[in-house]
C-alpha cells in the first residue's frame, strides 16, 4: 500500500524561530503494523525543530513573559530527560533567555552535545534521589538553582496548566487534517499532550476515546515504579497534568516491545521516533486490528529518531540490553485493576484510576533507586525508579 501523507499548507506565518513550530503532517500507517485494509493516522511531531515538546517550550514561556513571572533576560532553570531540554532551548533563544537544564547521566551523550551547541548550561545530578530516584534529583537541584540565583524562572513542566494548554493547537490541527477522530492515542509522561489534545478533540467530537500508552516500571497509572530504560514516556512520580479522567484504557509498554515496532515501522514506512512512537505504534496497531473498519485512530508520534541512534536503532546496544529477543505478543496480558499484579510486558486495562486518590485498591509504592527498594505500597508493591 503506498504511503499517504497530508501536510500543512507551504510556507508558514510569522517570522524568527518559533514560526518553524507546529503544523507537521500526518502520515498513514498500515501493513505491517495493521492488518490489511485497516491502519491509523500518525501526527509527525518530529517535524517540529526539536520534537513535540517544542510546543509547550514556547507556549510556557510565551505565557510567564506575558504575566510577568518570567523577567527579560532572566535565567531560565528546568529539569529535563531530553526532548523538552531541545524546546526550552529554541524558546530560550527565540525570546533572549539563558538557560540551564538539570539532567542525570542517563541522557544520550548526542543530546548532551547538542543542547550545548544551542546554548544551554548543562547541569548533571551524580546520583538519584534514595526515595524518589533521578526525577526527584533533578527536582531537587532545580530548587537549589531557582534559590542561589534570584529572577530565575522555571516552567515547572510537571504541574504548569501551560504545558496542557499548549497541545490546543495540535489538537485543532488533528482536526483540521482528519475531520472525525475516533480514538486518539498518546504516550503519558509529563501529561500535557495527552490532556490538551483530548480535552480540545473531546469537545469536538464527545464519543472520542482516549487510550494512553505507558511505560512498565512507570508509576503514573498505579504500577510500582522500577528502574526503566525508556525515556520520554513514564514517570516516577505523579504529575498533576495527567488527566486520569480523560482515559478510556491504558497500555503499558516493555522496551523489547517499543524497539520492535520502531525497527518495523522504519523498514515499511520510512518513519522514524523513539521509545515513544514504537509503544504508541504498537498499540495503534492493535486497535486498528480491534476497531471497526472504517474507524479513524489518530496517535500521535512525539519525535524523531536523531536522539535514538545510539539505542533503539544500535544493534550493539539491543544487544546488550536484551531487546532483540522476539517480536510482542499479538495480544497484550489484560488487567481488570492498574495495580492488580505488576507487570513486565504489553499490557490493556480498561480501568483507569488517579492512583493518588483511588481508595478503592491499594497505592504504588514510593520508588528506590535502580532497584533498591523502597516502600512497599498498600497493594504489596514495593518501588524502584530510573
Amino acid at each position: 500500500m503506498p504511503l499517504t501523507t497530508t501536510h500543512p499548507p507551504l510556507g508558514r506565518t510569522g517570522q524568527g524561530l518559533a514560526a518553524l513550530v507546529g503544523h507537521t503532517p500526518v502520515l498513514r500507517i498500515a501493513e505491517p503494523l495493521a492488518p490489511p485494509g485497516r491502519g491509523f493516522w500518525a501526527k509527525l511531531e518530529g517535524f517540529n525543530p526539536g520534537g513535540m515538546k517544542d510546543r509547550p517550550a514556547l507556549h510556557m514561556v510565551e505565557r510567564a513573559r506575558a504575566r510577568g513571572e518570567l523577567a527579560p533576560g532572566a535565567r531560565i532553570v528546568e529539569s529535563t530527560s531530553g526532548t523538552l531540554g531541545l524546546g526550552l532551548a529554541l524558546a530560550a533563544r527565540a525570546y533572549g533567555h539563558p538557560l540551564t537544564l538539570v539532567t542525570d547521566p542517563g541522557l544520550e551523550p548526542s543530546m548532551t552535545r547538542l543542547l550545548g551547541a544551542y546554548g544551554a548550561r548543562i547541569d548533571v545530578v551524580p546520583e538519584p534521589d534514595p526515595v524518589g530516584g533521578w526525577q526527584q534529583a533533578r527536582r531537587d537541584r532545580v530548587a537549589r538553582l531557582l534559590r542561589e540565583e534570584p529572577g530565575a524562572w522555571c516552567p515547572d513542566q510537571y504541574n504548569n496548566p501551560d504545558n496542557t494548554a499548549a497541545y490546543t493547537p495540535l489538537a485543532l490541527e488533528l482536526a483540521a487534517q482528519l475531520g472525525q477522530v475516533d480514538v486518539l492515542v498518546c504516550s503519558v509522561g509529563t501529561g500535557g499532550h495527552s490532556a490538551g489534545i483530548a480535552r480540545v478533540l473531546r469537545a469536538l467530537h464527545p464519543g472520542i476515546e482516549v487510550v494512553g500508552v505507558d511505560t512498565v516500571g512507570s508509576t503514573i497509572f498505579g504500577q510500582p515504579a522500577r528502574p526503566r530504560l525508556m525515556r520520554g514516556l513514564g514517570s516516577s512520580i505523579h504529575p498533576r497534568n495527567v488527566a486520569y479522567g480523560q482515559f478510556t484504557e491504558v497500555h503499558w509498554v516493555a522496551p523489547a516491545e517499543a524497539v520492535w515496532t520502531c525497527r518495523r515501522l522504519a523498514a515499511s514506512h520510512c518513519a522514524t521516533g523513539g521509545w515513544s512512537v514504537g509503544a504508541v505504534a504498537l498499540v495503534a496497531g492493535w486497535l486498528a486490528a480491534h476497531r471497526p473498519p472504517d474507524t479513524r485512530i489518530a496517535a500521535v508520534f512525539p519525535d524523531g529518531p536523531q536522539r535514538y541512534l545510539g539505542t533503539v536503532y544500535d544493534d550493539a546496544y539491543c544487544a546488550r540490553n536484551g531487546l532483540l529477543d522476539a517480536p510482542p505478543g499479538a495480544e497484550p496480558d489484560v488487567l481488570g485493576r492498574p495495580d492488580e499484579k505488576e507487570v513486565t510486558r504489553w499490557t490493556r486495562c480498561t480501568t483507569v484510576v488517579d492512583p493518588r486518590t483511588d481508595t478503592t485498591g491499594g497505592t504504588g509504592g514510593t520508588g528506590g533507586t535502580d532497584g533498591t527498594g523502597g516502600t512497599a505500597g498498600t497493594n504489596g508493591f514495593a518501588g524502584g525508579v530510573r
